[in-house]
């Protein structure tokens, strides 16, 4: 199964929707413009149903194969918010949002799902029932598990649900992909150290924060190095570190620090979270501080299930002659949620040598379109195969 014949005629279409996406980012789950398109485009297509406002701005479309015979239930997700970045690629089509940019290739998602969404409306040539799902504010919002809290998979009746996302690095028309844990949990934490302030003259009648602060962040490295098992994933970053005074010749009442906690499993996680509030907490004590910690637990570790890991292998090395391991990435993914609901498998599909995600000069590659949407196509027809 290469890629499809009808999205390589199909390419130049969804090129421009993607295009147009790009020109128009919007964040979070302020995703008006960019849902409204979506709905119009599922009805043009011809889908079954088509529900908007789930998971606040979401939509979702149903298509009905030829035969609904076996029951099943496929999701398909893509995201479609953009980042707070201001973009610095110089492209025709750059975004036209000061501050807005799509960084992350959730324009490519969102346009390679409506060229599937196309293409199974006018074949339905399955026999079962897709359901395509347009998902905002994956980028911190959380917007996966708001769906899901709408009652995403039990309203559709979902069985099994797939996520994918473009990867620069990867060599456009390839896929990468693992079983088990994939993307990283991802809790962040605010730290506030209080001590007493004075004069830089005088520290013995003072409890320097800053000094307190500085073992703190120096301490939490050992969460790493000596608390978690050396097999196993853990990254503790302190990102910000902010005193209250600005003046050369005063000690600090106050540090706030910020940062993330990244882990691979459940377990890691909560001992990452006990060990952090334990550190600053004593450290702080015995220098005659004190530390309040507000830990936020993010998205959970993104877990792909085995036999549905295999099966979108599978349909991958149909499309491309193979499917590379993907390795481990510490980056947070709420597609987490999803699989947390459903069994079901994430898979990367490559945006060969560009900037990288997040990067103020990355542009998704519309060269990518057709393997992508092939994939989207395979997985329905090879899981729901009409009779």
């Amino acid at each position: 199964m290469p890629i499809k014949n009808r999205f390589a005629e199909l390419l130049p279409e969804i090129t421009e929707w993607r295009r147009d996406l790009h020109e128009n980012p919007e964040i979070l789950y302020e995703t008006h413009r960019t849902s409204g398109i979506v709905a119009e485009k599922l009805r043009a297509f011809g889908c079954d149903d088509v529900v908007e406002g789930l998971g606040r701005t979401g939509v979702v479309g149903v298509i009905r194969g030829k035969q609904t015979a076996s029951g099943k239930v496929i999701g398909l997700r893509a995201d479609m918010d953009a980042l707070p970045i201001h973009e610095q690629t110089g492209k025709e089509y750059a975004s036209k949002t000061d501050g807005a940019m799509h960084a992350c290739g959730h324009d490519g998602h969102t346009a390679m799902l409506l060229g599937a969404a196309k293409y199974l409306s006018e074949t339905r040539n399955f026999d079962g029932t897709v359901v395509v799902i347009f998902q905002p504010a994956e980028e911190g919002g959380g917007g996966g598990r708001e769906m899901c809290a709408d009652g995403l998979m039990e309203r559709f009746g979902i069985q099994e649900v797939y996520g994918m996302h473009n990867w620069p690095g990867i060599p456009l028309g390839q896929f990468a992909i693992r079983p088990g844990a994939f993307f990283a949990s991802t809790d962040q934490f605010e730290i506030t150290i209080e001590g007493r302030g004075g004069h830089a003259a005088k520290p013995h009648e003072t409890v320097d924060s800053t000094l307190v602060a500085s073992h703190v962040v120096l301490a939490l490295q050992s969460i790493a190095s000596r608390n978690a098992d050396p097999t196993e994933q853990i990254v503790v970053s302190v990102t910000s570190f902010e005193t209250s005074s600005k003046a050369f010749n005063v000690i600090a009442q106050r540090v706030q620090m910020k940062g993330t906690v990244r882990t691979m499993s459940p377990e890691l996680r909560k001992l990452g979270q006990e060990r952090l509030t334990a550190i600053a907490e004593t450290t702080a004590q015995a220098y005659g501080a004190t530390a309040k910690v507000n830990y936020i637990k993010g998205y959970p570790v993104m877990i792909n299930h085995g036999a549905e890991t295999e099966f979108a292998a599978e349909v991958a090395r149909e499309i491309s002659g193979d499917c590379a391991e993907a390795p481990l990435i510490m980056g947070g993914e709420d597609f987490a949620y999803m699989l947390e609901e459903r069994p079901g498998a994430y898979i990367l599909v490559g945006n060969g040598d560009t900037a990288s995600v997040h990067h103020p000069e990355y542009d998704f590659s519309d060269e990518a379109i057709p393997t992508g949407c092939s994939w989207w196509a395979g997985v329905v027809e090879r899981r729901m195969p009409a009779a």
